[in-house]
């Protein structure tokens, strides 16, 4: 009976917030005190979502394995299926006329899942750092970075305890280190009430479990929707948009899908 209490628990976390590692739900489940945080702990989840995986209870779709990938060229049938596809694909450079350049970068590869959709969204790069970052991955960040003729805005999203904000002022020190000519503004986000350094984004650190997530989400697409980003999405298309029209824009977008298709299309 435990078994199956948890095992059920286990599907309602995983649908509030799918897809998921395995790992994000056995953080979530420790939260919920229904396994021990500890490797027996993560040893259980792992042995329910397999068994309830392949009993047929839990969609595979679901779940989400980011640390093992498939390597293989693109190919076609054919030049005219090339070119079909293409076109399918084919998406325009959102930033290309833009007077700034933004990254959102993250602490936790388990949460990617929830920010990526929002960051995809506005064409703003997603920069997963799983803690603190390697040399070689701030050191191609920042070599982009150096070559812009445009100042960089970073917003870092990660655990606001000592280990989260050592790692994020590790990442800020290495990229002006790095980068020392670029013109880069770093914001830690979320960030405790009223000790934000500037800007947008100012929350506290989130409550446990699913809505830490959709805190997170919530708060990077505030994020997306204020200056610079939703600036230099938005008035790209039309320099005399006020801050308040911009607004309305990307309310439209969010109760009508439709609209988020014309404005990526214009």
């Amino acid at each position: 009976m435990e078994v199956e209490a948890r095992r059920a628990a286990l599907l309602d976390i995983i649908e509030a917030g799918r897809p998921m590692t395995v790992r994000q739900v056995f953080y979530q489940a420790t939260v919920r005190g229904l396994v021990e945080k500890a490797e027996s702990g993560y040893a259980k989840v792992q042995t329910d979502l397999t068994v309830m995986r392949r009993a047929g209870e839990l969609p595979y779709d679901w779940l989400a394995d980011n640390t093992r990938w498939q390597r293989k060229p693109d190919t076609f049938d054919s030049v005219e299926d090339a070119l079909r596809e293409t076109a399918h694909f084919y998406r325009k450079n959102l930033w290309r006329d833009a007077d700034s350049y933004v990254e959102v970068w993250l602490e936790k590869d388990a949460l990617a899942g929830v920010i990526y959709p929002v960051t995809s969204m506005y064409d703003v790069p997603l920069m997963v750092a799983r803690g603190y970052a390697s040399l070689s991955f701030l050191y191609n960040a920042a070599e982009y970075i150096n070559d812009l003729d445009v100042p960089t805005f970073i917003y870092h999203c990660g655990d606001f305890d000592p280990s989260g904000v050592n790692a994020g002022e590790k990442i800020e020190e290495t990229l002006h280190e790095l980068a020392p000519d670029a013109d880069i503004t770093f914001e830690v986000s979320p960030s405790p009430p009223n000790k934000s350094r500037h800007g947008p984004c100012r929350r506290g650190r989130p409550s446990p479990a699913t809505r830490e997530q959709r805190a997170l989400a919530r708060s990077v697409s505030s994020l997306m929707q204020s200056s610079p980003i939703g600036c230099a999405v938005s008035c790209r298309r039309q320099s005399s948009f006020t801050y308040r029209q911009i607004n309305s824009q990307f309310s439209r977008r969010r109760k009508n899908p439709s609209a988020t298709e014309e404005l990526l299309a214009t």
